[in-house]
């Protein structure tokens, strides 16, 4: 089977091949600190093995749960904020067609998230979608007291309550949570909830191989056996056994710390097949929360090309030239749509016709990594076969090793987050917590 290839050959013309070869002792000692735990943030490596070490009770009871699930909800709702959703959502959507929603023979729910932001709008009109529906949640949080989650949970709680009887509440709720504390594992033991752990020491930016991603990816009808597959592939071909040279993660790590190091402090994730949007989100918060630090760290983007060509093309030619892009390519897509011809030829191209469409889409990727790159703009180039379970589980995998691997090249924690503390003090403060009467006081002197 064909495996996730790593192209750095476009960066040459910015940073040589041997200067990315150079920091090969670097990355291959950044693996293995990983490895044999040596390194900051230790406790939470939980991610590295844990695709080879899932059992086959772990997803078979998954499989059950959501079974259950699917066959009593229209709609599950995964309530939950970054980590807690990003990997389902980029899992899902990568894999959903475009346009079940709008089926009527659905064979699986149809898979809305709350939690994520604290959107009045959005919360009333998702609230107001659910009072005629049939619907489940999953709700992911290991204190359970997290802000956008647990408001969003308690709103739904209450209309689930006024819908259904005790015995049928408990029967549409999953909790993913702490193994015995936090206000959410209190309360599913009271009610009897079905639970699922979310590992102590995976984070939650690298939590989407536990239950945590697992089990929403499994309401939504995908093979989770698969993408676990994947993922234990890409655990073998990122050892710190395996050469530097063959080693995909090691040598992205290497390539985007050497183009670092030249003052490219900007990255920019890049897809050419829309159904991949969430995957450059759960990214960016992976590489943003790991890397952003101390100083320290290359800023993670996002595009959508060719879409974002129209809006974010002309910055990226011929701005600022402190970014380079990677880019996410897929060697063979599901689907297969050719532009028929047509008489009259009023928009001129009957040039194309027979062409598939992606074909036209790869000659406007290849056409615009030849401009870009003339323009001034490294790109890495990323190759999964095709998309589905198996790839994007190698995907995922590939993107977290290499994180871990970039994160101690660049001398920091990786898997720490003390920044985003910083807001939520603030918050409290101004909403007036109890406990926060200090802060109060000192955030009111600045305004």
């Amino acid at each position: 089977m064909a495996n996730l290839k790593v192209n750095p050959s476009k960066v040459y013309d910015f940073v040589s091949k041997d200067a990315i070869y150079s920091l090969k002792e670097e990355a291959d000692a950044a693996n293995k600190m990983l490895h044999d735990k040596s390194g900051k943030g230790n406790d939470f490596l939980g991610w590295l093995n844990l695709p080879s070490s899932i059992s086959d009770a772990d997803l078979t009871d998954l499989e059950e749960t959501a079974a259950k699930l699917k066959a009593k909800a229209d709609y599950v709702v995964v309530v939950g904020i970054g980590g807690s959703y990003l990997g389902a959502r980029a899992v899902i959507d990568s894999l959903s067609n475009s346009f079940d929603h709008l089926q009527t023979n659905r064979k699986n729910p149809i898979m809305l998230y709350a939690g994520q932001n604290i959107g009045e709008d959005y919360t009333s009109e998702l609230l107001d979608l659910l009072k005629d529906k049939s619907f489940a949640i999953v709700v992911i949080s290991k204190s359970g007291t997290t802000t956008e989650p647990a408001i969003a949970f308690r709103l739904l709680k209450e209309l689930i309550e006024s819908k259904y009887d005790a015995s049928e509440v408990k029967e549409r709720i999953v909790a993913i949570t702490d193994a015995k504390k936090g206000a959410l594992r209190t309360l599913a033991d009271q009610e009897g909830y079905k639970t699922f752990v979310i590992p102590d020491d995976v984070g939650g930016r690298f939590s989407v191989l536990t239950p945590v991603g697992l089990l929403p990816i499994a309401v939504a009808g995908f093979n989770i056996r698969q993408l676990v597959a994947g993922a234990a592939k890409m655990e073998t071909l990122t050892t710190p056994e395996v050469p530097f040279e063959e080693n995909p993660s090691a040598i992205y790590a290497a390539t985007r710390n050497a183009l670092y190091r030249t003052d490219k402090v900007i990255e920019i994730l890049v897809n050419y097949q829309p159904k991949l949007h969430y995957v450059a989100e759960w990214w960016k918060q992976l590489y943003g929360e790991s890397e952003g630090k101390e100083g320290k760290g290359i800023f993670p983007a996002a595009v959508d090309f060719s879409t974002d060509l129209h809006s974010m093309g002309q910055a990226i030619q011929e701005g600022e030239r402190n970014i380079f892009e990677t880019i996410i390519q897929i060697a063979s897509p599901n689907k297969n749509v050719a532009i028929p011809t047509d008489k009259a030829d009023l928009d001129g191209l009957n040039f194309l016709a027979g062409k598939r469409i992606d074909e036209v889409n790869k000659m406007a990727e290849l056409g615009t990594l030849i401009a870009h790159v003339e323009g001034g703009v490294p790109n890495i180039q990323v190759e999964i076969p095709a998309l589905d379970e198996y790839n994007l589980g190698t995907l995922l995998y590939f993107f977290e090793k290499a994180c871990g691997i970039s994160g101690y090249m660049l001398g920091i924690n990786p898997f720490d987050q003390p920044g985003v503390e910083a807001y939520k003090k603030n918050m409290f403060a101004l909403l007036e917590k109890p406990g926060f009467e200090a802060e109060t006081e000192a955030i009111k002197a600045k305004l």
